[in-house]
């Protein structure tokens, strides 16, 4: 297919399939004239993989070139992994975040493996310091209970992984289940946060107020 057929068929328009190009997130099509290209599936899939990354994921140009770098490297996954969580996550500095907060995290993490530099592990002493710079205690096994629910998002990535043959396609579901993932994730939450606080918190339906709650939301 032609530029034009790629851009009506992806939804991306024409300059934007170019910038793409020009910036190494896309392969060229195969020259059929000296001034046109034909594309195919492989065009198709990636465009829409650069769209998922930038416009759902909030990934940048910059970031999105060096998650499909890796896709189409030869890295282990291991370290495809590691490329695609340095990409959605601050870049911190471990000495400048709170100790003791670093120690907190490492109990709440007890058995599980990971790197001391670990992006996650920075991250989530700097979120435990603000928690408690506005006076968020955890009483109830708050965070706990939030890795564990981390744990099983995990290996639900993984188990996802393993369905994927070739490196090419475990690689992109690494990436994939990385970016994409923290956003479903995200939204999931808010979704259930309105469920949950709904049974908790709202005046039970009955027959008398039911009619009424039904017209106040129409």
């Amino acid at each position: 297919m032609k530029m034009a057929k790629l851009s009506e068929a992806t939804g991306v328009p024409v300059a934007t399939i170019k910038f793409y190009i020009r910036a190494g997130l896309l392969q060229g099509g195969e020259r059929s004239l000296p001034n046109q290209a034909d594309y195919g599936d492989a065009h198709v899939q990636r465009l829409r993989l650069i769209r998922g990354l930038i416009e759902v994921g909030g990934l940048t140009v910059a970031a999105s070139q060096r998650v499909i770098e890796a896709i189409d490297s030869d890295k282990p996954l291991a370290e495809t992994f590691e490329i695609a969580q340095q990409t959605v996550s601050d870049e911190l500095d471990q000495s400048s975040l709170d100790p003791a907060a670093l120690s907190r995290i490492d109990e709440l993490l007890s058995g599980w493996h990971y790197h001391s530099t670990n992006p996650g592990r920075l991250a989530a002493a700097r979120v435990l310091t603000a928690f408690e710079a506005v006076g968020q205690h955890d009483e109830r096994g708050w965070f706990k209970r939030y890795a564990e629910a981390a744990l099983l998002a995990a290996e639900a990535d993984v188990d996802e992984l393993e369905t994927r043959h070739g490196r090419e396609a475990q690689a992109e579901t690494v990436v994939i289940g990385t970016v994409l993932g923290d956003a479903l994730f995200a939204a999931l939450r808010r979704a259930a946060q309105e469920h949950v606080s709904s049974l908790r918190f709202s005046t039970p339906l009955t027959p008398e107020n039911s009619a009424e709650t039904v017209e106040d939301r129409s």
